[in-house]
């Protein structure tokens, strides 16, 4: 299904503002601001306001499109990639890197009968040092 579809199919409408938003979050793997994407389309979309974008965003997010990421920033990132994943986030230079094809659902599973709680959602962060960041504090 495409976005056009799924977007008609939940009653909205289909704008390029909103095509183009889904798509920066689709080929992005920085896990954008709502800030990062409003500045990638200002150009081409001059009377956008940020909050078109926090507002596509917040429309993408209760539809499971995307899911929000916290960090510890103020401001929250965003991921197209909706499969459970885990997130490596530098704490020198702020990158966030997608580490993928770990599973995790014995940990899931542990968690649940450890803790009593019905899982529904689960983010995994590590934080530490990026390969670059590490050579960087080497030399």
């Amino acid at each position: 299904m495409t976005i056009t579809e799924i977007l008609r199919g939940k009653g909205f409408k289909v704008t390029p503002q909103r095509l183009a938003i889904y798509k920066i979050l689709m080929d992005s793997h920085d896990h954008p601001t709502a800030e990062m994407i409003f500045d990638k389309l200002q150009s081409r979309y001059p009377t956008m306001s940020l909050a078109t974008v926090y507002k596509t965003i917040e429309v993408f997010r209760e539809m499971g499109l995307i899911c929000s990421l916290n960090i510890g920033e103020d401001k929250a990132r965003y991921d197209a990639n909706t499969t459970p994943h885990i997130h490596m986030v530098c704490r020198q230079c702020g990158k966030i890197e997608d580490v993928m094809d770990i599973e995790f659902r014995e940990l899931k599973i542990a968690a649940e009968k450890k803790s009593g709680y019905r899982i529904t959602e689960e983010q995994v962060y590590f934080h530490g040092l990026c390969p670059i960041c590490v050579k960087k504090k080497a030399n």
